[in-house]
């Protein structure tokens, strides 16, 4: 048995590997650089958490996903295998701890942010730490030329200048030829390894269809095929009225987008896990780094602007490897808006330089500052109070992204940080004129280390259990000790932060690079294109036309698409195809019948036909098999 085999039947209880793994886990061991193209739910993360098990030495991880990051923290700890991230919101003291045990080597692997390998205190440690492998995770977003291009993903080429002799592994499921060529040159590979695990989906049926009421054919589609379902949707508004009206269609459903508390967001999305909601109506906000097998359908409410995008949504249906549909719901006025986005998606140059200025009237930052500061930004009050387009302020903000000025999210979660700025001889006196603050004062300076030094993350629910006080009461002392200057308290923010890379500029002078700007644009345009050309497919495979966008040529057609089962059934004259379907119905309803008992009784037809009527009856969930493989008729 081969050693990385060893390490999956004891960390992960998995008798084999799939696909590529084990190739591209070989090509890791052997010291080369790696791109691997897996599509959604393929594996990416064993690929370089085995390898890196069986090196000496720590794994850098690096990903652009908080919640990403976390998740997969969470799941190797569980697993006995040491590992820690490096997110936003963690003070200096809490970043340093963790940079100090990695150096110590009491982790396997460290996920970073592509922004904190800039960092000064990054650089500090990085020739102390024993890195054995760079694992890239998304690795599509280092390419400009792809859907979801992000600068910070630039600087890793920095940390190969660094340190040239260690091996990278860039994983991604969605790259284009383009993008792939992108991200080899990006990353500086010394010798080109890319294993590509196909894009066709066998279990998966595609299908896309053009409806008067889409609400009316997600209902039909849901109490057609039973099962766990994600219903994506383009806005927020969306996500609460259909989650509504499926509701009152006696369907278990719920809504979930960014905008949601972190509490209630977690609740949600662990109903929904579990099989307590059986419908989850969300924007793309939900289902990254989620591994729920046995999802059996994903509907798309509206039209998606890249193939990207589709296929990594879609693809979180049928991980078990059973039968399962992606289907696309749209209308006419969806396509037309969709034709429209180039020009909305990238501003004019004047509109973007107008939104900056407004932008800085509003946080009131005078031009020279603001560099590595957090901003709370209310988008929606910030469009009100200036008048403007909220989808206008969102792509010029991810516009300003993309130029490397600011970083905008909408999800982050900065926790509660204190930090004392009175000294020892006032806190003493303080504690003697103010006893009813004194335990809680005396709680942090024994529960948090450094809290003398630097601003440290404290936890109120902790504080309060240790306190043996209400949430209410430690809230109210910490913002009485912060009154009288005793402490420097900032409670949690949930709300959208924005952050200035680069100290904010006059608009005007704002720096573009007009050449790239366009090309984007020019690419993002073509991308509409292929997904319009998508859903107006009426003969070709849709799993086949998917595998060939991003690169697959070879795949044959997939059989179960809607356009693979209607030409199945044109192969038969109308007429047939209904006397035997006639037939097999007829046969079913009176007696219980397997397979090899109906083409028995119906030999006088070729086996062809029938088995391709029947394999469309049940792709149509009019007939179905039991699990003694009897077929039968609700």
């Amino acid at each position: 048995m081969s050693k990385p085999l060893q390490i999956l039947q004891q960390y992960w209880h998995y008798t084999s590997f799939r696909g590529e793994q084990e190739n591209i886990i070989q090509a890791v061991l052997d010291k080369k650089d790696v791109l691997a193209l897996l599509p959604t739910g393929g594996g990416k993360s064993v690929c370089f958490q085995v390898p890196a098990l069986l090196m000496d030495g720590l794994c850098l991880v690096v990903s652009p996903l908080i919640a990403l990051m976390k998740d997969q923290v969470e799941n190797l700890l569980k697993k006995n295998i040491p590992a820690a991230s490096l997110t936003s919101g963690m003070s200096f003291f809490e970043v340093k701890k963790t940079f100090q045990n990695a150096v110590d080597g009491k982790y396997k692997l460290l996920y970073v942010s592509p922004e904190r390998l800039e960092s000064n205190l990054f650089k500090d440690y990085l020739h102390e730490l024993n890195i054995c492998l760079i694992a890239v995770d998304e690795a599509h977003c280092i390419s400009q030329w792809g859907y979801d291009f992000r600068p910070p993903y630039l600087r890793i080429a920095n940390l190969r200048n660094e340190i040239p002799e260690i091996p990278v592994i860039a994983l991604t499921a969605s790259a284009t030829p383009l993008v792939q060529k992108d991200i080899v040159e990006k990353l500086q590979f010394k010798n080109v390894n890319i294993f590509s695990q196909t894009f066709e989906k066998p279990n998966l049926s595609f299908s896309a269809f053009k409806e008067d009421s889409k609400i009316n054919k997600a209902i039909e589609i849901l109490n057609k095929v039973a099962g766990s379902s994600i219903i994506y949707c383009k806005n927020r508004k969306e996500t609460k009225k259909i989650a509504a009206l499926l509701q009152q269609h006696n369907i278990s459903a719920d809504f979930y987008h960014a905008g949601l508390k972190q509490e209630d967001r977690n609740k949600k999305q662990a109903s929904w896990i579990q099989n307590k909601t059986r419908v989850i109506v969300c924007t793309n906000a939900f289902g990254m780094g989620i591994d729920k097998p046995d999802v059996r359908t994903v509907i798309h409410y509206d039209i998606t602007d890249c193939i990207e995008n589709y296929y990594q949504e879609a693809g979180r249906a049928g991980r078990d490897g059973k039968k399962s549909y992606a289907v696309l719901l749209y209308q006419t006025i969806d396509e037309k808006e969709l034709e429209l986005l180039p020009d909305i998606k990238f501003p004019k140059i004047e509109e973007i330089q107008n939104v900056y200025q407004c932008i800085a009237n509003y946080l009131q930052i005078p031009e020279g500052i603001g560099e590595g500061n957090y901003y709370d930004f209310d988008i929606i009050e910030f469009c009100n109070n200036f008048k403007l387009d909220t989808i206008l302020v969102l792509n010029v903000l991810r516009f300003l992204e993309q130029q490397g000025h600011i970083s905008f999210n909408e999800n982050i979660f900065l926790p509660s940080k204190v930090v004392f700025v009175a000294d020892k001889n006032s806190i003493n006196s303080f504690e003697e004129t103010h006893p009813d603050l004194s335990l809680v004062m005396k709680t942090l300076l024994r529960t948090y280390e450094g809290i003398y030094e630097h601003k440290v993350s404290v936890n109120e629910k902790l504080l309060a259990k240790l306190c043996k006080l209400s949430y209410d009461k430690v809230y109210d002392n910490l913002k009485e000790l912060n009154n009288y200057r005793i402490i420097d308290y900032t409670p949690q923010k949930e709300t959208p932060q924005l952050y200035f890379i680069l100290n904010r500029a006059p608009a005007k002078h704002l720096y573009i690079d007009f050449a790239a700007y366009n090309e984007r644009k020019k690419l993002y345009k073509e991308r509409i294109e292929k997904m319009l050309e998508y859903i107006h497919l009426e003969k070709e495979c849709r799993n086949k036309f998917i595998a060939n966008y991003f690169g697959n040529t070879t795949v044959n057609d997939c059989n179960i698409c809607d356009n693979c089962l209607s030409r199945k059934r044109q192969s038969l004259s109308e007429e047939e195809f209904k006397e035997i379907e006639q037939q097999i119905l007829v046969t079913i309803k009176n007696q219980s019948t397997t397979l090899k008992e109906l083409l028995q009784q119906l030999n006088a037809i070729k086996k062809e036909k029938v088995l391709q009527v029947l394999d469309f009856l049940q792709n149509e969930k009019i007939i179905f098999t039991d699990e003694k493989g009897i077929l039968f008729v609700k």
